[in-house]
This record gives C-alpha cells, structure tokens and sequence, in this order.
C-alpha cells in the first residue's frame, strides 16, 4: 500500500471513530443520568429532621411544626402497599355528598427512584397476563399505560432510605371536591389549609395521614344556598358556617400488603359486597 493510501485509511479509520463517539455519547449520559440512583449531596435523614417530631412506623413521618411540613421517609423504594383516601370530616350536605368516612377508593402503589425524582406510581392490574411466559407478561404491561400520580424531590437519604416532603401532595384538592361544591364557584385556597397532626400517625403496618382543606367561594359565585332545582337543595351555605368558604379533612392511608398466605375470594353476586375485575389477555394455545 502506498503512503498516500495508508494516509487515506488513517484519515477514514479516525473519522469513523469520531461519529461513533458522538453518536454514542447521548445514549452513555441518558444512561449514566437514570441509572445513577445515588445523590451524594443530600444530608442523611437524621441530619434533615433534626429538631422535628418524628412518628415511627411503616412509613415514618417528620413533623415540622414551626413550618407546618411534614416529612415521610420511604424505607425501601419499589415496594408495593395499598393506598386509599376518604373524608375524615365532610360538608354535611344530602345533595352535594362529600361525607365523612366516604371512601374515594384504593389501589396499589409504589415508589420508584429515577435520578433526582421519587415517584409515585400505579401499575396497571386490570389488564394481565396469568403467564409462565415472560414475553407475554412483558407484552401486556407494554400495551396499557401504568399511571404515575406524583413525584417527589428528595430531601436526604440515608443508605437507601429516601425522605421526601409530603406537603405539597396532601395539601390539593385529590377528590376534585371543589367542583361538586354549589351554587357557585369553589376554589382550594392552600393558604387557608393544613395538615391535621391530631388524626396523623404512622403504626406498625400502616401509616395515617389527614390533611383540613379550605374551599372558598369565587366572586359572583352566588350566595351558597339554593339552586339547582330550587329552594330545597342543600348548598354549601345551608350546611358550613358561611358559604364564603368550607373546611373538610380528607385522610389518606398507606397500608401494607397482606403475606402471601392471602387468598382472595372469588366474586359472588349474592354476597352483596363489591367486586375487583380483571382482564386476562394472554389466549389458550390453538395447537392440538
């Protein structure tokens, strides 16, 4: 080969090389980004919640009461728990509904680490695969979306264990309340609204949380009472001290699973309670 060939193929070889450097590179940062789970420059928790009011148990909670926050700390991240939320004091309203021990339903929950996000997720169970197959498994859980409901900032770790600031979760309006309150327009002011510490406790294998949350009426919304098919219906007005604003608490759980010895009970319309359904989308082989 002459030297100007061999210069030629240098110059190729060392192009080549370049492209695949910088086409890699945005694959190699993505991954370093989300698989980095460690955040050196967090304090550890105990450094974080010093001079607060800790309650321990399942998941523990800090309480900051010269700001008002409160700080629960996550044990071990990806662990499944049930989540559930319902009102600890309601309107007092027939018509409107948002009663006390109202439930708003539950479901299963876990958090998840991506990075500088702990987040709040909710797998999707209605729709399975009651396979040995992983394929078919993995092609079901790819086909509905899972939902993600919050995401968290940590605040310290410590070996593993996360702390987050729960404030800002609790303190909304998760049961869209201020939209079934009537005549008029109801608004959630976080101003006017805090967590509840005397129903807030954190237990062995659950972990309780309520929050009191003020709803305040807009301008030319209406007076509170009435409406709605006349004089009869229980506005906010006809049930709160003043239709101006409306004060409920809503209690959220966080509650462990039961063992694997638990054994669910298959559904039977004459028991008179309610029903979990499920769809299995994997198909019986057609081969004889």
């Amino acid at each position: 080969m002459t030297s100007a060939g061999s210069k030629r193929s240098l110059e190729f070889f060392i192009i080549v090389a370049l492209l695949v450097s910088v086409l890699s590179s945005p694959i190699s940062a993505q991954r370093g980004s989300s698989g980095d789970q460690s955040m050196g420059d967090l304090p550890t928790i105990e450094e974080r919640t010093d001079g607060m009011d800790s309650l321990e148990g399942f998941l523990p909670l800090y309480w900051d009461a010269s700001l008002g926050q409160l700080w629960m700390e996550i044990p071990e991240l990806d662990k499944e728990m049930i989540h559930f939320a319902g009102f600890g004091a309601g309107l007092g309203s027939n018509d409107i509904g948002l009663d006390r021990g109202a439930l708003r339903g539950s479901r299963i929950v876990k958090f998840e680490r991506v990075g500088r996000k702990v987040l709040m997720v909710q797998p999707n169970y209605r729709f399975r695969a009651n396979s040995d197959n992983p394929a078919e498994t993995q092609a079901v859980r790819d086909a509905f979306a899972r939902s993600i409901l919050w995401s968290f900032t940590p605040a310290a770790e410590t070996g593993g264990r996360v702390l987050v600031d729960l404030t800002d979760f609790l303190i909304r309006d998760a049961t869209n309340a201020g939209q079934r309150m009537s005549p008029g327009t109801y608004r959630l002011d976080n101003s006017r609204s805090s967590v509840y510490m005397d129903m807030t406790g954190s237990f062995p294998t659950n972990t309780e949380l309520e929050v009191e949350l003020t709803f305040v009426q807009q301008p030319g919304g209406g007076g509170g009472r009435g409406g709605r098919g006349g004089g009869g219906f229980e506005g906010v007005g006809s049930v709160a001290s003043t239709g101006e604003a409306a004060s409920i608490r809503l209690h959220h759980s966080f509650v462990q699973l039961p063992d694997d010895d638990y054994e669910p009970r298959m559904f039977d319309p004459r028991s008179g309670y309610g029903s979990s359904a499920i769809r299995t989308m994997q198909y019986p082989s057609m081969s004889p």
